[in-house]
């Protein structure tokens, strides 16, 4: 789920995105019209590509904290498909809607879930507990919304930039052309490299090269003794990676900008302080290698402490800013109750909803197990009953302002790690009221921020899908059917790909640091467990202050960018970069409006698929990891391909394919060049 600075969604952010409909507009499929639409097809489409996108977006999210709407791409494969079998614009809407959920459903997850295991209460990522948190945060996520929909959707003035760009590329596909080909390529290719750099899970081709570039060995004097310090700092390549070259492209040239100063800051600004700051260890790292490990040490227990403290303060400056939007989601939240209970006897296809006092009835069901679940998990009755109410009225607020924001803004601006954060204190500081500390308080507090992150996660994707369908003519009830399918179905399957991924390339590491996790497990062990580095933490909460008070753009993402490896977000950067190339060369060559919405359009779904590609091979290869023991299996390619600069050979290949097919796009007629 897209979040400013930590989870960011930007497959719509560049799309076509003209004024948002009127009052009184008239649907792109008439109210009257009988077409099929909540069909076993569509529902099938919808949930197998569920699973296949939330995995990747999964993989995605633990490596780089950030994910990749998939509506955009969801809606490509679905017209693709369908259009084989004949099926209707309105089953290519319930099979996006259902499709959809598993990023969402993932988002949510990624940031909660993992803390489990980063915070050390769980040795590894347990099937029925974490399905458990999936399910009834993703199932009141939709039952929340529902009770929403007819006021942010149909009545409120919301403009849904990102909603009206899907639904805008779902009419242009009626004509014939989808695009889904650049998707399909694009997924192949990253696929295809990311088996030949870990074939049979042993490495290849190497990504990054690390180097450490060394600014000499000084001594200062300093309070009457001398002091040896040396200077330096690891400098990684960008990783050879078609999927965070992807994200960089999506995001665009600012944010990866952004990200990327973070890193510099983190990496070649502080990492070097903390080298001149720990003299004893740097006088025992007598070689490159030592050095390199001195560095990765201060990075990791030093300076991503300080990005944790960082992210904290940014997460509620971002709930600030965003103040008189929340006091009006909330405001609409309460208000639309009232307007629920009066529905006529006689209501349109288009304004038919589930019936809401089933809807009601549910969401009190839900909350008897999740009253079990806190109980297993913090081992005190009151305890739990304190988190379940916690977890409901929190969970219905939250829900409805990041519906609200996502209407308001689009998804890219939807906070919900910065309520899931709040919703984690909150709980926490009760835990420790009332006594309920170590592990089992520490368990009890992850379980609401998971169960609410999920329901934020759902709530946001649920109203943008919802949004699209409205303008589409889809009938509501029929897409919350498909939207609760998709849920229960991803919930069920999508903590298998994690476990495989824990597993094989371990969550917390280098490989996968779930950075939203690892705040989030930090903030429970230091309230909850009473354990975390204050000092800093603290000074990182004063750098936030000292970027906000220069109106830096985002501290949030110059936080995860300290917080990421530096090849990671190099990467990005020069993803964001190709993107930047592309703009120059369309207005060097006087392209139209038409013309630039087509390149960018393709430049998208290449990038999606570079993503899906490369995820979803990372996943696969960890199931065969899993499977089997296949360290005695020789490579497939010769060891002449064991080099940096093969790596390296990807880089101009992309700037091909993401610079120039665009541009070949824009010059032909349709909606995508495709």
């Amino acid at each position: 789920m897209g979040n400013q600075g930590q989870v960011i969604e930007g497959a719509g952010a560049d799309m076509s995105t003209p004024d948002k409909p009127k009052s009184g507009f008239s649907p792109f499929v008439p109210e009257d019209t009988d077409l099929p639409e909540l069909t076993f097809r569509a529902v099938f489409l919808g949930v197998i590509m569920a699973i296949v996108l939330g995995a990747a977006n999964a993989y995605l999210g633990m490596k780089v904290g950030l994910t990749v709407a998939a509506t955009f791409p969801a809606a490509v494969v679905a017209m693709a498909a369908l259009r084989y079998f004949g099926g209707s614009v309105l089953e290519e809407n319930i099979s996006r809607t259902t499709a959809s959920v598993g990023e969402a459903l993932v988002a949510g997850a990624i940031f909660t879930i993992p803390a489990f295991v980063i915070s050390g209460v769980w040795d590894e990522l347990r099937y029925w507990e974490s399905t458990a948190i999936m399910l009834t945060g993703g199932l009141l996520g939709v039952l929340f919304i529902i009770v929403l929909r007819r006021t942010m959707v149909v009545e409120a003035d919301l403009p849904f930039p990102e909603s009206v760009a899907a639904a805008e590329l779902v009419k242009s596909g009626q004509a014939g052309q989808t695009g889904a080909q650049y998707v399909f390529l694009a997924m192949g290719f990253a696929g295809a490299w990311e088996l030949i750099k870990n074939s049979y899970g042993i490495q290849v081709v190497q990504s990054s090269k690390e180097w450490f570039v060394s600014l000499g060995r000084s001594t200062i004097e300093m309070l009457g003794q001398q002091v040896s310090y040396v200077g330096g700092f690891i400098l990684q390549s960008p990783a050879a990676s078609p999927a965070l070259i992807g994200v960089g492209f999506i995001v665009g040239p600012s944010i990866s900008s952004t990200l990327f100063a973070g890193a510099v800051m983190g990496h070649l600004l502080l990492v070097p302080l903390g080298l001149f700051l720990n003299p004893e260890m740097a006088a025992g790292a007598t070689d490159a290698a030592a050095l390199i490990e001195l560095s990765k040490e201060v990075w990791d227990k030093q300076v991503r402490p300080l990005a944790v403290g960082t992210m904290i303060v940014a997460a509620f400056y971002t709930l600030f800013k965003l103040r008189t939007s929340l006091v009006e989601g909330i405001g609409r939240a309460f208000t639309d109750i009232q307007k629920a209970q009066q529905g006529t006897g006689d209501v349109a296809r288009l304004n038919l909803d589930l019936d809401f006092t089933k809807v009601g009835i549910s969401i009190a069901v839900l909350a008897v197990p999740l009253l079990g679940l806190y109980w297993f998990f913090s081992q005190s009755l009151p305890g739990a009953v304190v988190l379940t109410i916690v977890m409901v009225v929190l969970g219905f607020l939250f829900a409805a302002v990041a519906g609200y924001l996502v209407g308001l803004l689009g998804s890219s601006n939807n906070p919900i790690s910065g309520l899931t954060l709040s919703t984690l204190l909150i709980s926490a500081i009760l835990m420790v009221g009332m006594g309920v500390t170590g592990p089992g308080g520490i368990l009890g507090v992850l379980g609401v921020a998971g169960v609410v992150c999920c329901a934020a996660g759902i709530a946001g994707d649920m109203l943008q899908d919802l949004k699209v369908g409205h303008i589409l003519g889809g009938t509501p009830w029929k897409m919350e059917v498909g939207e609760i399918i998709g849920v229960a179905v991803a919930a069920m399957v999508l903590i298998w790909p994690m476990i495989a991924m824990d597993r094989v390339y371990e969550i917390g590491s280098a490989e996968l640091p779930a950075p939203q996790a690892g705040l989030m497990a930090l903030m429970a062990e230091g309230i909850v467990g009473g354990e975390m580095a204050w000092p800093l933490v603290i000074t990182g909460m004063f750098l936030a202050l000292g970027l906000i008070l220069i109106n830096s753009p985002s501290p949030m993402l110059i936080a995860v960018g300290m917080y990421l490896p530096f090849s990671s977000t190099s990467a990005i950067f020069v993803g964001g970069l190709i993107a930047w190339m592309l703009s120059r060369s369309l207005t060097a060559r006087g392209a139209s409006r038409a013309a630039e919405t087509r390149a960018t359009n393709t430049g998208v779904l290449l990038s999606s698929g570079f993503i899906a590609g490369e995820a979803l091979m990372a996943v696969v290869l960890a199931f065969l990891v899993l499977g089997e023991d296949l360290s005695g299996v020789p490579h497939v390619l010769p060891v002449l391909l064991e080099s940096t600069l093969l790596g390296a050979l990807v880089f101009p290949l992309l700037y091909l394919i993401l610079v120039y097919v665009p541009l070949k796009a824009s010059e032909e007629d349709g909606p995508t060049g495709g």
